[in-house]
């Protein structure tokens, strides 16, 4: 089953499905009608979800990535459940602290916790009118088949980046762990519009931070397709055990 945040119409899912059709028997797809970039794992609860079929195992939905996840798995093929989720190719990279806004994550996220192994697969360019979808494409089914062969573990979501080089140029798969990513604060962007009142737009911004040397931004910039697992569990262990001097631990 393939989502992602971008639609059901945005040109990553459509590199998805060629990459999908040659590991796959069937293909569905249930995706968002529309944009959902920055949803991370939110999911409707307030609002009712429209679905609508947009051809044979093609479904759209109004909401989010997480909805998608959900609806695919708990209704539409809820009496057949797939045996992968595929969620992406997402227009850009999702990397370091990124990951936690990503819709793209958060679908794949939302198909793990509901019992379906689920990988995140992201194109990064340097051109947003030039994406080189044909790096995802070429090499997308090769990498999905070497990692179903390894195995994973089952909390965990496989985040996939793949550089914005040509395809003969991209190294080896890679496995690196999330580094502190580019994100550097939020800018309000604050507007008037036609009738004289005030809107807003959040944007990020960026900076050169420092990110180690097993990080994924590092691995990026090398040129390597970026495998980094990543889970729920947020507990920071460093912080736990400085706590831990203090207070006392449940159950112990």
């Amino acid at each position: 089953m393939l989502t992602n945040d971008d639609g059901i119409d945005a040109p990553g899912m459509q590199v998805l499905e060629e990459v999908a059709a040659q590991i796959a028997h069937e293909v569905w797809v249930v995706a968002p009608e529309h944009d959902q970039s920055g949803q991370s794992h939110a999911i409707s609860l307030h609002h009712a979800l429209r679905i609508s079929e947009r051809g044979d195992r093609r479904f759209g939905v109004t909401g989010t990535p997480g909805d998608c996840a959900a609806i695919g798995l708990c209704h539409i093929m809820k009496d057949n459940p797939p045996q992968l989720v595929l969620s992406g190719v997402n227009r850009g990279l999702n990397l370091g602290m990124e990951t936690v806004f990503s819709g793209t994550v958060g679908g794949a996220m939302t198909a793990m916790m509901l019992g379906c192994p689920a990988l995140a697969l992201s194109q990064a360019f340097k051109d947003r009118n030039n994406v080189p979808w044909d790096t995802a494409r070429s090499l997308g089914a090769e990498t999905i088949r070497k990692l179903l062969a390894v195995g994973w573990g089952k909390s965990a979501v496989l985040n996939i980046n793949f550089p914005p080089i040509p395809a003969a140029e991209v190294g080896p798969m890679t496995l690196a762990r999330q580094g502190e990513g580019a994100v550097a604060g939020m800018h309000v962007d604050s507007r008037i519009d036609p009738r004289g009142m005030t809107y807003h737009w959040l944007n990020f911004k960026r900076g050169d931070i420092q990110q180690g040397p097993e990080s994924d931004y590092s691995a990026m910039r090398a040129g390597k397709i970026v495998v980094t697992p990543l889970r729920y569990d947020r507990t920071d262990d460093d912080a736990y055990a400085e706590l831990a001097e203090h207070l006392p631990r449940f159950g112990q």
